[in-house]
């Protein structure tokens, strides 16, 4: 029986040739002998059965089959050229620069920056902040870490770290004085609601999510960013809809509560890597990123 792949070695020498036009230039390039190409190329059209050059004048010229294997195994071998090429940038532990919106930075990357890099030293992690939206090319990144919706632009690989969870926060100071801590959602249908300028609809979603009519809020100030809206929270200036995982720590450490819990949304938290593809490096942070989302807020 007939192995599935003929012999690599006569597959590179072959495609070598093929793609060259000539024996003695992939004799050059591959660093044998023209006698050795020759040999790898005879045996290869023996085990296929096939002819793949043909002789014309003094040069070369590929047969159809020769011409359909030069296209796929010079594809191929580009390929494993691309990916040796990647693991050995990985191994070189050239800084590997991850994009990050500002809010998702100061809140939750920076919390827990000592322990990615106890986890993965070998990341060499670079943070770049990001106030705008990150584009179709993800230039200058290895990877962008960040909240939305499908559909994602064509040249980003996304990993999906976790579902959105959305929902009020409050100082406890502000909920005891507002009665806040065992009353019902609409409670807060009296209050004026903090939220960001780049999201005014969070408190629609949340309120729907709930079964409360979202057109009966009224919405206090907005914030250019989550971080000063958290913080206007923390300072006891009204309740704010924040993400799950942007509080955990606020939560944990008694500064804010979560009096009526958080409500899925249709965005995911995710880490999008270029169409190129991903290192082993960003493989690695996907999987470290994935159990911290998931972990109990």
């Amino acid at each position: 029986m007939p192995r599935p792949l003929p012999s690599l070695n006569a597959l590179h020498a072959f495609e070598a040739a093929a793609r060259l036009g000539s024996v003695s230039r992939a004799a050059t390039e591959l660093h044998v002998t023209h006698g050795a190409v020759s040999r790898h190329i005879r045996a290869l059209e023996d085990e296929m059965g096939l002819s793949l050059f043909q002789r014309q004048g003094r040069g070369l010229a590929l047969t159809p089959a020769g011409q359909r294997l030069r296209d796929t195994s010079t594809a191929a071998f580009a390929q494993l050229r691309e990916a040796c090429e990647e693991l050995r940038q990985d191994a070189s532990l050239a800084p590997f620069v991850l994009g990050c919106p500002v809010s998702l930075l100061a809140r939750w990357m920076i919390p827990r920056l000592e322990r990615l890099m106890a986890d993965l030293p070998e990341l060499s992690l670079h943070l770049r902040p990001q106030e705008t939206r990150f584009d179709e090319a993800l230039n200058g990144l290895d990877a962008a870490l960040l909240a939305g919706e499908p559909p994602w632009p064509a040249t980003w690989q996304v990993r999906p770290l976790a579902r959105e969870r959305i929902g009020p926060v409050v100082s406890p100071q502000y909920a005891q004085d507002q009665a806040l801590v065992h009353a019902a959602p609409e409670a807060l249908l009296d209050l004026p609601l903090l939220h960001t300028l780049s999201r005014p609809k969070a408190w629609q979603t949340w309120f729907q999510g709930v079964g409360l009519p979202g057109d009966a809020l009224l919405l206090g100030p907005g914030y250019p960013h989550l971080y000063h809206l958290v913080e206007a929270a923390v300072g006891g200036r009204g309740a704010a809809i924040a993400p799950a995982q942007l509080v955990a720590d606020d939560l944990a450490s008694g500064r804010l509560i979560a009096p009526w819990g958080f409500q899925e949304t249709a965005g995911q938290w995710v880490l999008a890597v270029p169409a190129r593809g991903p290192s082993l490096r960003a493989e690695a942070l996907t999987f470290w990123l994935q159990r911290e989302f998931m972990a109990p807020s």
